[in-house]
C-alpha cells in the first residue's frame, strides 16, 4: 500500500515537524499548567485525532476546497478564535472569583480531549499544511492515495501525541506545586489564559497563503 523508501524518508521529516514549537504544543503546555498531566495527555490525543480528520479530508480532496474558498477558510478560522477565547475565559474564571481549591473541579479527560480536537480541527492552516507536505511522499503506483495519506497522517499523529504530551506533562509538573486558590495559582490561571488568548490572536492574524 505504501512505498517503503518514501515512508523511511517521511518518518524523520515528520519527527522534525513534531519537534517544531507550534500552536498544538503551546495548547498542551497550557492544559498541563492549568489542569494537570491527565488533561494534557487527553488534549494531546484530541489534537492527534483532529489531525487525522484533516489528513482524511485532504486525502479525499476536500482540503483543496478549503484552499480555494476564502470564505470557508475564514469561517473555520473565526470559529477557532472564538473557541480559544472561550477556553481563555474558562482558565481565568476560577481565579477571578477567588475559588477555594476544594471547589475547583478538575476537568474530565473527555473534556480536554474535546478541547484539543476542536482546537486542531478549527485551524484551517493544518489541512493546507497537510496538502503541501504529505503529497510529496505519496506514490500513486504504490496503492490507494487515501490509504497512503492515512498512514502518513498516523505517523504524524503518533509523533505529535508523544511530543505534545511530554510538553504537557512538563507543564503539569510545574503547575502541580501551585494551589488553584493561592496567589501563585491565580497567576497560573492567568498564564494559561494568556497562552490560549495568544493562540487565538495568532489564528485571527492567520493568512490563507
Amino acid at each position: 500500500m505504501i512505498d517503503p523508501l518514501s515512508l523511511l524518508a517521511f518518518v524523520p521529516a515528520a519527527l522534525a515537524l513534531n519537534l517544531t514549537p507550534g500552536a498544538d504544543m503551546m495548547f498542551c503546555l497550557g492544559q498541563g499548567l492549568q489542569s494537570g498531566r491527565r488533561s494534557a495527555l487527553a488534549a494531546s490525543a484530541g489534537i492527534s485525532a483532529g489531525g487525522m480528520v484533516h489528513v482524511a479530508l485532504a486525502g479525499l480532496g476536500l482540503g483543496a476546497v478549503v484552499n480555494s474558498q476564502p470564505a470557508l477558510f475564514d469561517v473555520i478560522r473565526w470559529l477557532g478564535v472564538a473557541y480559544l477565547l472561550y477556553l481563555a475565559w474558562g482558565a481565568l474564571k476560577p481565579a477571578s472569583v477567588g475559588a477555594d481549591p476544594a471547589q475547583v473541579a478538575a476537568p474530565q479527560a473527555a473534556d480536554s480531549f474535546r478541547a484539543g480536537f476542536w482546537v486542531n480541527l478549527t485551524n484551517p492552516k493544518v489541512i493546507l499544511f497537510v496538502l503541501a507536505f504529505v503529497p510529496q511522499f505519496v506514490v500513486p503506483e504504490a496503492g490507494p492515495v487515501l490509504g497512503q495519506f492515512l498512514i502518513y497522517g498516523l505517523v504524524l499523529a503518533l509523533g505529535g501525541f508523544v511530543i505534545n504530551g511530554l510538553v504537557g506533562v512538563f507543564g503539569s509538573t510545574a503547575g502541580r506545586f501551585l494551589a488553584p486558590g493561592s496567589r501563585s495559582g491565580i497567576w497560573l490561571g492567568r498564564i494559561s489564559a494568556g497562552i490560549f488568548a495568544g493562540l487565538a490572536l495568532r489564528l485571527a492574524l492567520l493568512q490563507r497563503t
